[in-house]
């Protein structure tokens, strides 16, 4: 099975993206929302998050303002998202699946789920006007070009991005 991490900035377009290719038919991880399955899911994970960082569980979006904070969540909550991913992945028998994730090819934890990228960018203008948070969050996303295998630039209407991704799927 060939697995490919589809990133990029907030705002760039991920989503649309792994949902065109969910609609195709094709496995879809959203880390995200793995994420937040496993603070319901893993009993304790929600308390222990309150107890090492010292804040509410309600208050956790502040982490993001605080990078040691963000550090000590990660620390936590990765090696269970990793193997829950790694679940995933061991219950597929599609030829080709994807994981959506923003950070995670900054991350070395990560590494070893994926065997192509695609990056999904858009003009940083597009990505501020989608999402409020990307000038915040887009400090926190940085892409080591070396490690890009495919780019999509999110910079037209939706018939063409699907084209474009189309064109990926078949380049594999």
């Amino acid at each position: 099975m060939t697995t490919v991490l589809v990133t990029g900035p907030i705002g760039g377009g991920k989503s649309t993206v792994c949902r065109h290719l969910a609609d195709a038919g094709y496995p879809v991880y959203d880390c995200d929302s793995g994420c937040k399955a496993l603070y319901d899911s893993v009993p304790g994970l929600k308390l222990r998050i309150e107890d090492e960082l010292g804040l509410p569980f309600e208050e956790l979006g502040k982490v993001f303002a605080r990078p040691r904070k963000l550090a000590q969540l990660e620390k936590i909550v990765y090696p269970y998202l990793v193997e829950d991913i790694e679940n995933w992945k061991a219950s597929l028998t599609s030829p080709l699946a994807f994981i959506e994730s923003a950070i995670a090819l900054q991350k070395p934890e990560f590494s070893h789920l994926w065997d192509k990228v695609l990056l999904v960018d858009a003009p940083a203008a597009t990505r501020h006007s989608r999402n409020p948070q990307a000038a915040v969050r887009e400090s926190l996303q940085h892409y080591d070009g070396s490690l890009i295998d495919y780019t999509i630039r999110n910079d037209s209407d939706l018939g063409s991005l699907y084209t474009k991704v189309d064109n990926f799927i078949a380049s594999l």
